[in-house]
């Protein structure tokens, strides 16, 4: 009896130190329930409208660390799909950070978004300061060979540059592909912000002086950059409606300056992606941070619409 006694305390005892310590390997909801991926992704609302024959996508920079919290984010990414089924993801740059080996490619990026690749998603890269030019040849960065490149979704243009370098070969051709683009919306998206508050790196004024005639002058209606760590959406610049997003897989916390006079909204408390819907004349928006909270969201009208609807008038 005595024995049968001890066997029970040494089960319960081996019970208990058994769930406290899966308890401690993970984090709590502030309502007490354990939060894991899957709860988190349950978590995650999405207020975009998802409209008829939308153009769908998500956004993220800086991603290429293979962390913890750059899977954490992967899930979040993965899990808002459930509720907004994006066809394909923008890639700011920075895509792989340190070495750049076949293991490399694997666990900073394949690892953490192979769900999303196994959906199909298509993942489109642009190329930042620490990423090396033979990223173009890799298949699921969809570059083609190419360090600059132009797609086109639904009636969105989408203009990949390499803010490395903005040399004349690549102005010629963005202005070449610009002055016959007929789509409705125009969008750049690059690694160097041309507008950007960070303390750390800020704005690229030497790129901003030679890209931003053009794309007043052809019409871009939207910049997405990363290389500062944080979220910023910026005051609209001459028409231009500019985004900071480079907190995919680092983050530098408290790297807004404060008061700055281009700031419209930021977050740089943690990592953060957003998701973008094109419908018409509107460009809705909405950005998650790791936990799954919208940190900002709204909507966009197309400038260009506007100033042609007034001319016609």
């Amino acid at each position: 009896m005595k024995r049968t006694f001890s066997s029970i305390l040494w089960l319960a005892l081996f019970l208990l130190v058994s769930v406290s310590a899966g308890i401690q390997g993970q984090t709590r909801n502030g309502n007490g329930s354990i939060k894991t991926a899957a709860t988190t992704g349950a978590a995650v609302k999405v207020s975009l409208p998802l409209k008829k024959d939308s153009v769908r996508f998500a956004v993220i920079g800086d991603t290429g660390t293979g962390t913890s919290k750059q899977h954490e984010l992967g899930d979040v990414l993965l899990q808002s799909r459930l509720a907004f089924p994006y066809e394909f993801v923008l890639m700011l740059g920075d895509n792989l950070y340190g070495g750049e080996q076949p293991a490399d490619y694997k666990s900073k990026f394949q690892d953490v978004y192979q769900q999303l690749l196994d959906q199909k998603v298509k993942f489109y890269a642009a190329l930042g300061n620490h990423d090396e030019p033979a990223q173009r040849f890799y298949k699921d960065f969809n570059m083609e060979g190419k360090e600059f490149y132009r797609i086109t979704k639904g009636n969105v243009s989408f203009y990949a540059l390499n803010s490395n370098y903005m040399d004349k070969k690549q102005v010629e051709w963005l202005e070449s592909q610009l002055s016959k683009d007929t789509a409705e919306w125009k969008i750049a998206f690059c690694h160097h912000p041309p507008y950007s508050s960070g303390g750390k790196h800020g704005s690229d004024s030497q790129l901003r002086e030679i890209v931003e005639p053009i794309f007043i002058k052809y019409g871009v209606n939207a910049v997405f950059t990363g290389h500062d760590h944080f979220y910023e959406r910026i005051k609209p610049q001459k028409g231009i409606y500019y985004f900071v997003s480079g907190a995919g897989g680092k983050l530098r916390r408290g790297d807004v300056k404060n008061n700055s006079p281009l700031t419209a909204k930021a977050f740089d408390n943690d990592m953060s992606f957003m998701l973008v819907e094109i419908a018409d004349g509107e460009m809705h928006f909405q950005v998650l941070s790791r936990t799954g909270a919208t940190v900002d969201s709204g909507m966009l009208p197309n400038q260009r619409q506007k100033v042609k609807t007034a001319a016609s008038r």
